[in-house]
């Protein structure tokens, strides 16, 4: 695949203060209440941490990757987690973050396998929310933006590594 060009889709500013409106929402559902964070790499790393900096409960910060894209465009369907917790998460408030959540085949799977350890709540926020390519439902107490079934970039988000570290999201043009 080829890129043409990338397009602004969502600026800086927008992404930024709507990640500060999701974090107060998240602050004032814990309260005082420890929250851990599990980031799903690489994706949402940029927004994890843009998150974790506005959110006034106490944040443990924890980090899985788990893929299902490979170096494509669309999900394999084939979830792998290819770098798991390094700490327990019994008894813990558990917010997991994703960059976006599009088939919810990934999701799905992480949510069922994070349940069996006992967290004492789990519960999922995400930047990006493409609905009309769900194919399994996940049900997602956080979002930023709901998108249509574009490819996009930037905030974190790649195409085949590239991109990540636009400041903002946008869409890309494939070249024919």
């Amino acid at each position: 695949m080829k890129i043409k060009a990338v397009h602004e889709y969502l600026s800086e500013e927008k992404v930024t203060k709507r990640v500060a409106e999701m974090a107060a929402q998240i602050s004032e559902v814990y309260g005082d209440e420890p929250v851990c964070l599990i980031c799903i790499l690489k994706g949402s790393v940029f927004f994890t941490v843009e998150l974790a900096k506005r959110i006034t409960a106490p944040v443990e910060l924890e980090f899985m990757c788990v893929s299902s894209y490979g170096s494509d465009t669309k999900s394999s369907g084939v979830v792998k987690i290819t770098k798991d917790l390094d700490v327990s998460i019994e008894g813990k408030n558990v917010l997991v973050i994703e960059d976006i959540i599009d088939s919810g085949r990934t999701l799905s799977y992480l949510l069922e396998n994070l349940k069996t350890r006992n967290p004492k709540s789990l519960r999922l926020c995400t930047l990006l929310d493409k609905p009309d390519r769900r194919v399994v439902k996940v049900d997602v107490d956080y979002v930023g933006f709901e998108i249509p079934d574009e490819f996009v970039v930037g905030f974190g988000l790649d195409c085949n590594q590239q991109y990540r570290n636009l400041p903002y999201i946008g869409y890309v043009e494939i070249e024919e």
